[in-house]
């Protein structure tokens, strides 16, 4: 009996131990879980304040190119050479200017040593091959090539209507592509899992296949080759990047010339012909449009089927309100229609409307734009939607609009269509359905803002008009990272491109601190802080969640403010240059970038003395921004560093260039 009594005891002493074990290991679990929710919630908030720092920047960046247009078209207007050639990538052209540098390949020849593709006109798919082969493998086109491809793909586009009617069929789907910013490995994914463009693989590429990149010349060559090869079945709107005043700025102009050097001038001279020729729109089987932007309580697709879309060289000069009235007898003109197609016929356009056919003569002027024609063109490129109805100024970006659901269901109504797709926004998974799913944006270029920030997507559409959407992540570097330090990654880059904003705008933000701080003790509220930042930076983004990253606090809760600059200087020392144009050479280092494009009249990427001084004055003068020529000679001289009174630009541009003290480069 004691036996029995001695087991069941040890048996019960088992199963407690047993039963403890599993209350821990389910503890264990529960803590864990917490953890990993925690954690991932944590890094959703980092993700997506990093997405907003990368994205409202990015927009302030455009508004202050546009706000500078009236500055950028008088510098343009000064300093670009009446020859052609001689400033062949900034000064307006007409017709019988680029007529005249359409054989220019002729007198470039190619050499034996040369090892890329030599193509053949008429192409072939066998040429497109060798081309995508070529650029997998890092190669360049000879520019004799480069400058043949694009005189033909100007007489394609020539004979393309302001804006393409396309049929689908079930046997005959088409792709749309959204932005793609020069990243060569989004198209060629896009390719690998969807097919070559050919007769019975139709697709649109929906504009900004430039800028941003480091490809965008290749995008470019490819896109038009298959546009030469398939004319029919390759349709190319123009985006608000294919213009070449945007160009300066966001790169495509610098890589250019980093890779074709000597031809650089008659190759940007061309492209920004070409451009000006890209289709405006693409409608599919009557009932979806496709443009790059978006629209406006205004856009009248009448209006822009008819209008000389090759007068637009670049929206970033708009036309002076009096030509309005001069234009007004030469403007297109048509009723509105609920249906519509156009085509070029000898010189004349064909409007299709639900009465029938009407021809109307094409304007013969070779005036600039009117006012009328900009703005239509300025909406359809540049507009975003938004979830409030009405229609207001899209104050972010500095161009088009923001436009509501009930803006889309006018336009819809007005010409019986279905869906509207569009691109020209970041969407971290590629793809985004608004204005209750009748409003597509689509996104091609993944890893936009830094590697792993986002998807890339294309549409595939059938007759039934329903979209499929595929998603994509071209994946180097991100295989061999989890997703805690993907995040990371991402966030500290977003991280110093705000703090290098911050720093730029150092005195202004201390005006603005100061005037919270009434007894001067370096310390203010949070909401005072936060309030400061956005009143300067105008960046709307969520300050009392970054401000832990930002600035420092002390045990009541005030911010130091000054700390906001404590971890931040400019790249290279300048002691003897007055800390204000230090600042503001910070501040403006991409507009004086875009100056001294316009100026370097040999490409040679180096700058006189002489012409840093008149860059400066010229543009401290329109900003109102005081300078002493003391002040700028000692600036030139201490970035002089082989002394021969000449300046390297990029050198320049880097060393006022905003970095954290623990990354400095020793000198």
């Amino acid at each position: 009996m004691e036996h029995i009594v001695t087991d069941m005891g040890c048996n019960a002493s088992i199963d407690d131990r047993e039963e403890s074990k599993s209350e821990k290991a389910i503890k264990a679990a529960v803590l864990i879980q917490k953890w990993y929710r925690s954690t991932r919630a944590r890094l959703e908030i980092s993700r997506r304040y990093s997405l907003s720092i990368f994205q409202s920047i990015e927009y302030a960046d455009e508004q202050d190119q546009a706000q500078l247009a009236s500055f950028f078209t008088f510098m343009l207007e000064r300093y670009a050479s009446p020859d052609a050639v001689a400033d062949a990538s900034i000064s307006p052209s007409v017709s019988h200017e680029v007529d005249s540098y359409l054989t220019e390949y002729e007198n470039i020849e190619v050499p034996d040593s040369y090892c890329g593709p030599r193509l053949s006109f008429p192409l072939t798919l066998a040429d497109a091959n060798a081309l995508l082969h070529a650029f997998k493998n890092g190669q360049l086109l000879h520019a004799h090539y480069v400058l043949k491809l694009l005189c033909e793909t100007r007489r394609v586009l020539k004979e393309k209507p302001n804006i393409n009617l396309v049929s689908v069929s079930y046997s005959k789907e088409i792709t749309i592509c959204g932005d793609l910013h020069g990243n060569l490995d989004d198209l060629f994914l896009i390719f690998y899992k969807n097919g070559l463009p050919s007769e019975k693989k139709p697709y649109v590429f929906n504009g900004d296949f430039v800028d941003r990149g480091q490809n965008s010349m290749e995008i470019l060559i490819i896109l038009f080759a298959f546009l030469l090869i398939y004319p029919n079945d390759v349709h190319l709107n123009r985006g608000n990047h294919e213009d070449y005043v945007i160009n300066l700025r966001y790169g495509f102009s610098n890589e250019v010339l980093n890779k074709y050097k000597v031809h650089t001038k008659v190759i940007l001279y061309l492209l920004q012909d070409v451009f000006s020729w890209l289709p405006l729109a693409t409608i599919i089987n009557k009932k979806v449009l496709i443009l790059h932007g978006g629209i406006s309580d205004t856009t009248d697709l009448d209006f822009l089927y008819l209008l000389e879309r090759n007068k637009l060289k670049s929206l970033m000069r708009p036309p002076k309100p009096e030509r309005e009235e001069q234009g007004k007898e030469g403007a297109p003109t048509a009723r509105p229609s609920t249906c519509a197609a156009n085509e070029h016929v000898a010189g004349k356009t064909r409007s299709l409307s639900s009465s029938g056919f009407t021809e109307l003569s094409r304007p013969n002027s070779q005036s600039g734009p009117t006012l009328k024609e900009w703005k239509q063109v300025m909406d359809i490129l540049w507009s975003d939607p938004r979830m409030q109805n009405g229609c207001v100024p899209n104050k972010r970006r500095g161009g088009g609009c923001y436009f509501g659901p009930d803006t889309t269901a006018r336009l819809f109504e007005r010409y019986n269509l279905k869906l509207l797709i569009r691109s020209h926004e970041f969407k971290r998974e590629g793809y985004e359905l608004t204005h209750g799913g009748k409003v597509i944006t689509i996104f091609s270029a993944s890893n936009y803002y830094e590697e792993g920030s986002n998807k890339g997507a294309y549409i595939r559409l059938n007759p039934d008009l329903i979209p499929h959407f595929v998603q994509y992540q071209v994946r180097e570097c991100t295989d061999k990272q989890n997703y805690w330090e993907r995040m990371k990654t991402i966030e500290r880059s977003a991280l110093q491109i705000l703090r290098e904003k911050i720093f730029a705008h150092r005195s202004t933000l201390t005006e603005a601190f100061e005037k919270y701080d009434c007894d001067n003790t370096g310390n203010i509220s949070v909401s005072d802080w936060a309030a400061a930042m956005e009143s300067v930076l105008c960046l709307e983004l969520p300050w009392r969640t970054l401000l832990s990253h930002l600035a420092k606090t002390d045990p009541d809760g005030k911010v130091d403010y000054m700390s906001c600059f404590h971890d931040m200087e400019i790249a290279q020392s300048t002691e003897e240059v007055q800390p204000a144009l230090v600042e503001t050479l910070c501040k403006y280092r991409k507009e004086l970038e875009v100056i001294f494009n316009i100026m370097d009249e040999d490409h040679s990427g180096l700058i006189s003395f002489d012409e840093f001084r008149k860059t400066w004055r010229i543009f401290s003068s329109h900003l109102g921004i005081d300078a002493y020529d003391a002040s700028i000679d000692k600036l030139a001289q201490s970035i002089d560093y082989n002394k021969d009174d000449y300046i390297d630009f990029s050198e320049f541009l880097e060393a006022f260039h905003v970095v954290h003290k623990r990354d400095k480069k020793p000198t």
